[in-house]
């Protein structure tokens, strides 16, 4: 490998010296950019992790699909994407973090019958920026062509960080195309490739796949009113942390939220909690997204929990979907609710043999108020 130039020591002084981080994954080439940016003093402040894909069964894995071509603008996207949500995954929410991917084909020990290129991307809050270059086959050797994938790495995280970004070596009939994608978080949280999307109180987005031993008060929030905001004051006091909202995109018996409800809905949370967006409308898919964690529910969807006419009218479905959620770690706090002129509480439900420890009663000292999201709309029809 190339040793590192003062300028481009300099450089990645400079990109430590950032609040950013990320996390770095490649595949054909890209291997010096990394030990450029271990070989200066302060990198553990800008790498969260870096993995070099360089069997083709690790990619696919990676990626979730075989692509058609390994060295293409589609792959590195793919890992970019991946690894912005591995370092949201790794850091606080106030860090600036961005997912760098390379998908490259350079000169190796035999002849390659198609291009020699690289595409680097490189995924931010803002969007995903795509980076492609056909290098003149058989003007370079392999560690020169190395050596240009990763300087085109380097510059794009420079970048990011909104640095100086060095020149390429390029010969005449070389040109980097730059392409910019913005990132519709929400219909991408829809299709699937988001587990989650969770939404800070100050509005910014960061996606995810899963939040583990969270609390989580789970509604439509349409629209969110005293009774949620008591519940989850109560329900932080009961569990001694902090209490997410959760609202499904996707519910069992609707049809999906469209984008603008979502947003609607979302602007209730500026300034007052996390709200953790999901496609999730189920608890056997919620347990998945939320292991180890805590449901906050009131006492009639604890009711449906247990009822079989939900699993088909198999007691042992049910009893099935109750060790799921025993194995996943989870459990549920349980308000009460006044239903047809009765407060219904938790005692007044017959629990499976076995399965009482899953729930936790409220008792109706610590928490009562009989309104509903359903009654103020009445009373609100415009909202």
């Amino acid at each position: 490998m190339q040793a590192i130039s003062t300028q481009l020591e300099k450089l990645v002084e400079s990109i430590h010296a950032t609040p950013h981080m990320i996390v770095y994954e490649f595949a054909g080439a890209g291997t010096q950019a990394l030990e450029w940016l271990h070989s200066v003093g302060g990198s553990s402040r800008t790498i969260l992790e870096a993995t070099d894909h360089y069997a083709a069964t690790s990619l696919v894995e990676a990626i979730g699909f075989e692509p058609k071509q390994f060295a293409s603008s589609e792959v590195a996207r793919a890992l970019a994407i991946n690894a912005y949500i591995r370092a949201c995954n790794l850091t606080n929410a106030s860090v600036p973090v961005a997912g760098v991917g390379c998908a490259a084909t350079i000169a190796t020990d035999r002849k390659k019958r198609g291009d020699h290129r690289c595409h680097v991307a490189v995924c931010t809050a803002q969007g995903v920026i795509v980076y492609a270059l056909k290098l003149v086959k058989g003007l370079r050797n392999r560690h020169e062509e190395e050596y240009l994938v990763s300087l085109l790495i380097l510059r794009a995280i420079a970048k990011v960080c909104s640095l100086n970004e060095p020149p390429l070596p390029l010969h005449d009939t070389e040109v980097v195309k730059e392409k910019f994608e913005q990132v519709d978080l929400l219909a991408r949280l829809i299709t699937g490739e988001f587990g989650l999307v969770t939404v800070w109180p100050d509005g910014r987005m960061v996606p995810g796949q899963s939040i583990p031993g969270i609390a989580i008060l789970s509604g439509a929030f349409n629209p969110v009113h005293d009774g949620h905001r008591h519940l989850a004051h109560v329900a932080a006091k009961i569990l001694g942390q902090e209490i997410y909202f959760e609202l499904p995109m996707i519910n069992a018996d609707k049809a999906p939220i469209d984008p603008e409800e979502t947003q609607q809905r979302m602007a209730q949370f500026v300034d007052f909690g996390p709200l953790i967006l999901t496609g999730a409308p189920l608890f056997s898919q919620k347990i998945k997204l939320f292991p180890h964690s805590t449901f906050i529910i009131g006492v009639d969807t604890a009711e449906r929990i247990i009822q079989t006419r939900f699993y088909n009218d198999d007691p042992a479905e049910m009893l099935a979907a109750l060790d799921e959620i025993r194995v996943a770690g989870c459990h549920f706090l349980v308000a009460g609710r006044l239903l047809d002129d009765h407060f219904l509480t938790l005692k007044d439900l017959s629990l499976p043999h076995g399965y009482h420890e899953l729930f936790q009663e409220i008792p109706e000292a610590d928490f009562r108020m009989d309104v509903s999201s359903t009654t103020l709309r009445n009373r609100h029809p415009s909202k």
